[in-house]
């Protein structure tokens, strides 16, 4: 497994190996004692599965408020992705500061995001799929968002002008300071 750094410290670009032969490949996308021993010490309890029909389908800026916050693995099943994450811990020199990453199911990449950081994704392709494991389970109580095109963030995401396909809660969610502190920043990641 290959694993990268991004500007945002806790959020890393894993990469695992592919072993392919004439049937295709086969891919070990996590392994709990593998990445325990590159200090990667999660333990997944959820793994979500979601088709986007159209390209420009925008879902986002998500996260789970404590007692129930996720870190989550985040990689395309089948199609194309571009996948944000977004530093909301207080205090944070990195703090709604942003970055994005393409992970198509050709490249195989996969976005670690920890607690405290905003998810979201625009897919690139028609029929794409996004797999990812959480940390907690859904919390409708715990459930937030922030606005996708929060200027004070300013993420491009690549539209062109376009508008994303949107459901009516993300249309209507607030910007990053409009809502409660949830996370502190506890020092390096």
């Amino acid at each position: 497994m290959q694993i990268e750094e991004t500007a945002l410290p806790g959020v890393l670009i894993l990469t695992p190996a592919r072993h392919g032969d004439a049937r295709g490949f086969f891919s070990e996308s996590w392994n709990a004692q593998r990445m325990a021993y590159a200090g990667l010490n999660y333990n997944f309890v959820q793994d979500n599965h979601s088709l986007s029909e159209v390209a420009g389908t925008l879902r986002g800026l998500h996260f789970q408020t404590p007692p129930h916050a996720q870190a989550k693995l985040v990689r395309c099943g089948r199609g194309a992705l571009f996948d944000v994450a977004v530093d909301i811990r207080h205090g944070s020199p990195t703090f709604g500061q942003w970055v994005g990453v393409d992970l198509t199911f050709d490249n195989g990449r996969q976005l670690l995001i920890p607690e405290g950081f905003l998810h979201g994704f625009v897919t690139r392709a028609p029929m794409t799929e996004i797999v990812y494991k959480c940390s907690d389970t859904y919390a409708p109580d715990c459930d937030a968002a922030v606005r996708w095109d929060d200027a004070d963030i300013g993420i491009d995401w690549g539209l062109e002008g376009r508008e994303p396909i949107l459901s009516e809660k993300d249309a209507k969610a607030p910007r990053l300071a409009e809502i409660q502190p949830h996370f502190s920043w506890e020092g390096p990641a």
